[in-house]
């Protein structure tokens, strides 16, 4: 069987430097929760990252 991510919802912020610490932060505490946060340059927009969350 396939472990599969659904899209929870995203959000488009701006860059800045420790904004992946936040997102490891996420991850580690709330992992139990079914919950994964993922962390990506916003491909349209220079500057911008794209915050995703999956429920996994």
């Amino acid at each position: 069987m396939e472990d599969k991510l659904s899209v929870i919802g995203t959000h488009i912020c701006t860059a800045t430097d420790d904004l992946y610490l936040l997102v490891d932060f996420l991850n580690r505490n709330l992992k139990d929760k079914d919950v994964i946060f993922g962390l990506s340059l916003a491909e349209d927009q220079p500057g911008k990252m794209l915050v995703t969350l999956y429920r996994s």
